[in-house]
């Protein structure tokens, strides 16, 4: 019995681990691409695709997936499924990039702060997933906070508002889509492969501008962002198995808590008076949704213990 319960400790801890690691590889990305800073963010974009394809067939082949990847490419429905799912992650990639090297990485943070919400309001809409009370409540007060940033701005925050909606349109996609997180990502850069190389080979050699870099160095970031893209999704696929979802959702606001502390700490980025009322009124929406959420998970697992234990007499 005790070597049960050490065992399910030690998975226990090697999700949370994994959870952590995800989410703080996330939060750290904008100092990765801010050493790309002076590339293009459309080449940026396509060397991540095309780096991303290389690492990820090198993983399923190592992990003996590739069979299962090539006779999903002949397959038309599910290549119109991750087609539209490589639109929308590769929208949401180039946004993010030409958003961190343009000083505006604390707008990307409120766009992936409000999107556990905005998920909330996708299921809704495409799932019929019934709103709970608190839920509505922390949607009309994040509502309140955006519609206030977009006041004081003078305008829409158009970047966090695009990346929030990408990501929650490509995660309605991916909960249709049957393949794991590897085989589908892969699927999806190679998708993307054709169109990132004919876009290099076009800026290249009609348009002359730099797609690489003068040093060694930069073309090892280059490459780099292949693994940093894929680090990140083993990481989270590792601990979605291990752990309860409630918890991987906790997790999720360490990136975008991160990405706002390095755009105000690390590279200067203004945070007025006007944006800590609009991002305190976000956060107090967040705070309300996870505790909401965290409640009601735990409730419902207590119920179901007691249903199987009521079962088992």
């Amino acid at each position: 019995m005790a070597a049960n319960d050490s065992s399910r400790t030690s998975v226990s801890t090697v999700g949370i681990w994994s959870a952590l690691g995800a989410y703080v590889c996330w939060g750290l990305f904008p100092i990765y691409w801010k050493f790309l800073s002076t590339m293009e963010a459309p080449v940026l974009l396509c060397h991540r695709v095309v780096w991303s394809c290389v690492v990820l067939v090198s993983v399923l082949a190592l992990t003996g997936q590739l069979k299962e990847l090539w006779r999903n490419l002949r397959h038309p429905k599910m290549l119109g499924v991750y087609a539209l799912a490589a639109v929308l992650i590769a929208a949401n990639w180039l946004t993010f990039v030409w958003a961190v090297n343009h000083k505006y990485i604390v707008e990307t943070s409120l766009g992936y702060f409000i999107n556990p919400l905005l998920n909330v309001v996708v299921g809704f809409l495409f799932f019929s997933e019934r709103l709970r009370k608190m839920q509505w409540v922390a949607l009309v007060i994040a509502t309140c906070g955006v519609s206030y940033l977009t006041w004081s701005y003078g305008t829409v925050p158009w970047i966090a508002l695009i990346l929030a909606l990408t990501f929650g349109l490509y995660g309605v996609v991916k909960k249709l889509a049957p393949l794991n997180a590897i085989l589908g990502l892969s699927l999806e850069t190679l998708i993307l492969l054709i169109p990132a190389v004919i876009y290099l080979s076009v800026a290249a050699n009609v348009y002359e501008q730099p797609i690489g870099s003068k040093s060694v160095g930069g073309w090892m970031l280059l490459a780099g962002t292949g693994v940093v893209t894929t680090i990140p999704l083993v990481l989270f696929a590792a601990a979605a198995q291990r752990i309860p979802l409630v918890l991987v959702g906790l997790f999720q606001y360490i990136a975008p808590s991160l990405q706002f502390l390095i755009g105000v700490l690390v590279y200067g980025e203004p945070f007025t008076p006007q944006r800590q009322i609009g991002f305190s009124i976000v956060w107090i929406a967040l705070f309300l949704f996870a505790v909401e959420n965290f409640y009601y998970q735990s409730k419902k697992r207590q119920a179901s213990k007691n249903s199987s234990e009521t079962a088992a007499k």
